[in-house]
């Protein structure tokens, strides 16, 4: 009988959304705003009541769908394209999501909503939507102009940034509080998760996707495909992050493999079918009585989304030396919020943090800015111009004269700008040797805690168990520091080159130089092994042990120096590999 409703269940949603979609098609309208009105008139809250049997299974596939949107969404993520967009995206996506955070709290605070009501409405108003902007330029043929590649780089940071909130807001509705302690912890663990987890991805997903590629079977790499999704899903619900972030990173690891335009077209139809029923059951909880209840919000939602978006992003492009046509094309194509939106509602909903009516004017406000986008995309030239007109000629000219300046800004000494190119190189190879340390350390803590592993030592006293597993957690972290500190060692001889002249240090010049150079990287190393100590401090050892594991362990780096180099210098060219060998930009 289950299977009977379940089936029946699922028939009528295909049905009543594939009705919806070949309307909306004919109207030429978004068949994401389709599958919400089907999802409406499914629903509990609009006669008949009786149409969906189990609301459980609904919610069930609707999650797969919503991580199969991520999925997608993370496919279409490229560490080369985000190279590319350089400044203009960061600043515009930074400057419009912290302004839609603070309008929306504002919003949600002075309607007397509370305060996570408030905080998750400003997270849900700061993103814009892939899916629709994707629509729209493609139908009104802008795919290749200026402002619409600026608004998928924007995009891109924006899909970024969307983790760290979702991240972000599961923490301060777990913990109850937005204590500053609290924020950093859990975007720095988040971060040596992320860093970690796509350096181990891109090490190992793609040539595993090509060794299997190689079978030419569609279905194998299918179900390969599948396998390493949902495992990588699993791993991180583990290790207590959402199934939505296991989906985007994943993705973003494929979108490297070389077989990622196959990969797609494999996907495809389930994320096509998945997502359908994602976006019916968002309809689904919509109460056509709230949104009617709730008009004002709605309207003032509304208009402060296409209003302070349109203001951030154009600003935000504007500050970066673009012309103000291209600008404000850019913020009036991303004046609309989405799935995103949506997923953060979810997510609220299903921690019991959000009220009930929060979801219905997402929604409401999702379909009406997605309406007018298309129409104000085609209208910024208008506005420009008009703006043209109204605005006093000397405030023009000074906007004029900045445009030109930061467009002829360049570096005027070359051979500064290629030193400068390989000081950033080192800090982030530093960067992401300490990342891996970090993240050795925190999972050996978690293991030590919640896993039989302490069972291995059994054999040994209370204290020289600790004090074993530690030194086993040091070990393995032990060629990553070597690489840390040999880069350290780099950067401080370059500095002190940099730093200490003749004309100041006279004949000392070298052995202050040398003592520079000695002292850079073993200050650091010393911060470095102390953030790694408060870490792993539920599994510290005595100081007396770890004054003698610490000096052991120095003596073995020592005497392996050249292995660890060696091993880790395969690790960065396995790595370089697979980033210059994934895809082009071309369009999936």
């Amino acid at each position: 009988m289950e299977h009977a409703t379940f089936l029946q269940d699922l028939a009528i949603i295909m049905l009543v959304a594939g009705v919806i979609t070949v309307i909306f098609h004919r109207l030429r309208q978004p068949v994401v705003l389709g599958y919400i009105l089907a999802g409406i008139i499914l629903g509990p809250h609009t006669p008949p009541n009786i149409l969906i049997g189990d609301k459980h299974t609904v919610e069930v596939l609707a999650e797969l769908g919503m991580i199969f949107l991520l999925f997608a969404l993370g496919l279409e993520f490229n560490l080369k394209k985000l190279q590319k967009v350089g400044s203009t995206a960061f600043v515009a996506a930074t400057t419009e999501i912290l302004l839609m955070l603070w309008v929306g709290y504002e919003i949600g605070r002075a309607f007397d909503w509370s305060t996570m009501d408030s905080l998750f409405l400003g997270s849900m108003l700061a993103m814009s939507s892939s899916t629709i902007i994707i629509k729209a330029v493609g139908d009104l043929g802008m795919k290749r102009e200026k402002f619409t590649q600026l608004m998928f780089g924007i995009l891109i940071v924006e899909d970024i940034l969307a983790i760290a909130i979702m991240a972000l807001l599961s923490g301060i509705a777990l913990t109850g509080s937005l204590a500053v302690g609290n924020v950093t912890a859990t975007l720095g663990k988040l971060g040596i998760f992320l860093v970690v987890a796509l350096l181990l991805g891109l090490l190992i997903v793609p040539r595993l996707l090509s060794y299997i590629a190689r079978f030419k079977s569609r279905e194998t790499l299918l179900v390969a495909v599948l396998g390493i999704f949902f495992g990588f899903c699993l791993l991180v619900t583990k290790l207590g992050y959402s199934m939505a972030l296991g989906a985007f990173v994943i993705g973003a690891i494929m979108a490297e493999a070389r077989e990622v335009k196959l990969i797609e077209r494999l996907i495809e139809p389930l994320r096509d079918m998945f997502s359908a029923v994602f976006f019916v059951a968002i309809g689904m909880l919509v109460d056509p009585v709230v949104i009617v209840e709730y008009a004002l919000p709605i309207a003032v939602i509304t208009v402060a989304v296409v209003f302070f978006k349109v203001i951030s992003c154009a600003a935000g492009t504007f500050a970066t030396g673009h012309d103000a046509r291209t600008s404000m094309k850019t913020g009036m194509g991303l004046a609309q919020i989405g799935e995103f939106s949506f997923i953060i509602a979810s997510l609220g909903l299903s921690l019991k943090v959000t009220s009930d009516f929060l979801y219905p004017i997402a929604v409401a406000v999702s379909a009406l800015t997605t309406l007018l986008t298309p129409y104000l995309i085609r209208s910024s030239d208008g506005v420009v111009t008009g703006l043209g007109r109204v605005l006093p000629q000397r405030l023009k000219d000074d906007l004029n004269a900045y445009t030109e300046w930061m467009q002829s800004i360049r570096p005027d000494d070359e051979g500064k700008a290629i030193l400068k190119a390989i000081i950033r190189r080192i800090l982030i190879h530093v960067f992401l040797n300490f990342c891996a340390v970090a993240a050795i350390f925190l999972v050996s803590a978690w293991a030590w805690e919640n896993t039989t592993l302490r069972g291995w030592f059994d054999a040994l006293q209370p204290t020289w168990q600790i004090t074993a597993f530690w030194a086993s957690t040091l070990l393995a972290a032990l060629p990553f520091l070597v690489a840390a500190y040999r880069k350290l060692e780099a950067l401080g001889m370059l500095l002190a080159e940099m730093s200490v002249s003749p004309e100041v240090a006279g004949k000392y010049t070298a052995p202050v130089r040398k003592l520079f150079a000695t002292l850079l990287p073993v200050g650091s190393l010393i911060i470095m092994l102390l953030l790694v100590a408060a870490l792993s401090s539920s599994i510290l050892p005595p100081w007396h042990l770890l004054v003698l594991v610490l000096t052991l362990v120095i003596a073995l780096a020592i005497a392996l120096w050249g292995y660890f180099v060696r091993w880790h210098s395969r690790l960065q060219i396995a790595l370089r590999e697979t980033l210059e060998s994934s895809p082009d930009d071309a369009p999936h």
